[in-house]
């Protein structure tokens, strides 16, 4: 079995350590390397090349936002889970919209920790369609119709199945329950949903889900 190579990014020593302790005795994961801020990230990942890195939001130099914009800029990026203290916060969501794979609060039991790490590893999102819409009316407000409307031109370059698989995975549907609803094998699926990406330039499924709440795509669906 190949381990998880875990990097872990916060300025609090006593948080790094935990997570080290929590995390690092699984049989599946391996702690390559820490860093206590955001600008210390990129070097790391050059030498210790993690395949997800678990990162704080607040720090004083770099944070974390600004540190995953960065990093998910980059060919073969590592996936990006981030670490909180409250559910919704504007600054969560732009680190999923730069491209984190999903979140974490820093409360959260370690058992849930290693899960979501392990979900991200495997290529799923750790953010439900719940969260996302709470984290969305959270940062709802003036700039929603401007958002919404820049939205809404991106998805046109969607032809007519590639949306309706997008909603798909705006509704949270893993592939094989969009391959069953849109009666398309789960390959069909996967290749709809690498065009996505392409064609929208984004980098996770996450993204999708934000960008399709972002059109009013969900709400148009009756979700």
């Amino acid at each position: 079995m190949t381990a998880i190579r875990l990097l872990l990014v916060d300025d609090d020593p006593l948080v790094r350590a935990g997570l080290a302790l929590m995390l690092g005795g699984a049989e599946d994961v391996e702690i390559v390397g820490e860093a206590a801020d955001g600008g210390a990230v990129e070097e790391l990942v050059d030498r210790t090349r993690p395949d997800v890195v678990l990162m704080d939001i607040r720090m004083p130099i770099v944070d974390g936002l600004t540190a995953t914009a960065r990093l998910r800029g980059r060919e073969k990026a590592p996936q990006v889970v981030v670490l909180t203290t409250f559910h919704a916060d504007e600054q969560v969501l732009s680190a999923l919209r730069a491209g984190a794979a999903g979140f974490v609060l820093k409360d959260t039991p370690p058992a849930e920790i290693l899960a979501a790490v392990r979900r991200v590893a495997a290529g799923d999102p750790v953010l439900s369609p719940t969260v996302t819409r709470q984290l969305m009316a959270h940062a709802a407000g003036s700039a929603l119709d401007t958002r919404r409307s820049g939205a809404r031109s991106r998805m046109a370059v969607l032809n007519e199945r590639e949306r309706e698989v997008a909603v798909a995975v705006g509704r949270g549907g893993s592939n094989a329950e969009i391959a069953a609803q849109l009666f398309m094998s789960i390959a069909t699926v996967k290749t709809h949903v690498s065009r996505i990406l392409a064609k929208l330039d984004l980098n996770n499924r996450v993204q999708i889900a934000l960008l399709t709440y972002d059109a009013g795509l969900l709400e148009e669906d009756g979700h």
